[in-house]
């Protein structure tokens, strides 16, 4: 059986990693990639018996590490993000064939923000603290104690970056983690592995199963010695796993989906609300904080309108590993026809078709590719199914609005909660239309600025809990605190 794989002339093992060994799997699955259509590794299939051993060996790997010094964590942390450093042009490379996104994107902002994943949280866990407080005379102490066996699974849009996002402070907490990769995007999950191994993480705390959702993802949520489950993804697959946590009363972190909402106002610079909503575009779309109901205050709508097309006709599609494409291709021939079905029924309602509305049949014959053209579309219903559910591909709803308060209602008009843009040149407004928007992150003139230290999370639909900063150690740890009496300490210490 083979149990490697060369992708863009980097070798990469396709079987797990547990308890510090590579464990093979009687059957595989293909990865292939969006960039062509070819199969470009054959992949361990795990399941039950494979998350069982994975499992096992965090858990006994648990008691030393959990053990291990704050700042010796953390040294082994700030090791493995050289080690990511050092091999970061691989890391982009690999992840570009795996999933498609940009080459450039993974070279200047993915990758280099992996390897900061694992620098933040190993240096917040060192300034980790509660002052002591006074109830009645007794000293009241906090603090966080790991919790143990920890699950994270997360998506395909961005494997290496989300996944490390938890388990850089799982690590940091002192847990020890079982990492179930993306079935579509599961190759840098394995030179992960690699290198937290070569920066001198003991065996058995870093584990990586690879396998189909039902088949892996189910056994490692329903598991009872996992004492936290991180998860990214849908809300159907959400409501699945904290079905399976819930039997084993297992704290759950959701980051889900998003319906966001890009309000821009009659007093916006119209420059910035165009290069905002271009934006939107990003990862083909594959973003769950991305803002594709943009909503825009009449008297500028026409204007805006106009600039926006005429900027986004512009935008080149191609191969991700060109410095000039700004648009790749969707990560997979089923999310492509997913995403076609969203727009043939959203023009089978009515809708106004702006631009594109199709995949990139000409682009898709030449590469054998996944590539959808980018899409807008104009005079929707706030019932349409294109407005309310999650797309995840390259398609934008344009809408308009009369008053402040009319922008705000259509803004809250989902079930989802994750992020919200705003385009404005009123500070009193901002601060106004932020406090009353219903969403875990609102960028005011901005978008995608993100610091690790901040509460990120969704409200509704899109998701439970908060991460980041001191909000990560609070779900990935057993927060505790110790009462001290005032007296009664024998003199013999």
């Amino acid at each position: 059986m083979v149990t490697t794989a060369v992708v863009a002339g980097v070798k990469v093992d396709t079987r797990h990693w547990i308890g510090g060994q590579r464990v093979a799997s009687a059957t595989t699955f293909a990865d292939v990639s969006p960039l062509d259509g070819t199969v470009i590794a054959d992949i361990a299939r795990g399941g039950q018996a494979e998350i069982d051993a994975a499992v096992a060996a965090a858990k006994a790997a648990f008691v030393t590490w959990s053990r291990t010094a704050p700042a010796e964590r953390a040294a082994v942390l700030h090791r493995i993000a050289d080690g990511v450093e050092a091999r970061l042009e691989d890391l982009a490379q690999v992840e570009t064939m795996d999933n498609g996104s940009l080459l450039r994107s993974h070279r200047r902002g993915v990758m280099p923000r992996v390897a900061m994943n694992f620098r933040f949280f190993a240096d917040h866990l060192l300034t980790l603290s509660h002052d002591d407080f006074d109830t009645r005379g007794h000293r009241n102490h906090i603090t966080w104690d790991p919790a143990g066996v920890t699950a994270v699974i997360t998506p395909w849009n961005a494997p290496l970056m989300l996944a490390t996002w938890r388990i850089a402070p799982a690590l940091a907490a002192g847990n020890t983690v079982v990492a179930k990769p993306p079935e579509w995007a599961p190759l840098t999950a394995s030179l992960l592995a690699d290198i937290a191994t070569e920066a001198g993480l003991p065996a058995g705390v870093f584990n990586v199963v690879q396998g189909l959702g039902t088949e892996a993802g189910a056994p490692l949520t329903a598991h009872p010695d996992v004492r936290r489950i991180s998860f990214t993804g849908s809300v159907p697959t959400a409501r699945k796993v904290g079905e399976a946590a819930a039997s084993n009363i297992t704290p759950v972190s959701f980051e889900l989906g998003g319906k966001s909402p890009l309000v821009i106002f009659d007093d916006a610079d119209l420059d910035l609300a165009v290069d905002i909503a271009v934006e939107q575009f990003d990862n083909s779309g594959q973003v769950c904080l991305a803002a594709v109901r943009i909503l825009v205050q009449d008297g500028i709508a026409e204007e805006f309108q106009r600039r926006f097309l005429a900027k986004a006709a512009h935008v080149v599609q191609g191969d991700s590993r060109d410095e000039s494409t700004g648009i790749g291709p969707l990560v997979s021939k089923t999310h492509l026809d997913r995403v076609d079905g969203f727009v043939q029924r959203a023009k089978s309602d009515g809708v106004t078709v702006l631009l594109g509305g199709e995949p990139n049949h000409e682009l898709n014959l030449a590469t054998g590719g996944f590539f959808y053209l980018p899409t807008v579309f104009a005079d929707v219903d706030p019932t349409m199914e294109i407005v309310c559910h999650e797309v995840f591909g390259p398609v934008l709803t344009l809408q308009t609005f009369t008053t402040e308060a009319d922008g705000v209602a259509m803004a809250n008009d989902t079930e989802y909660g994750l992020a919200a843009t705003i385009v404005t040149g009123s500070q009193d407004r901002a601060e106004r239309v932020s406090s009353l928007v219903s969403a875990g992150t609102v960028w005011i003139n901005c978008f995608f600025v993100r610091d690790l230290s901040a509460p990120f999370g969704g409200n509704g639909r899109s998701g439970i809990g908060r991460e980041g900063g001191t909000w990560s150690f609070d779900f990935y740890c057993d927060v505790k605190n110790s009462v001290f009496a005032p007296k009664g300490w024998s003199a013999h210490g």
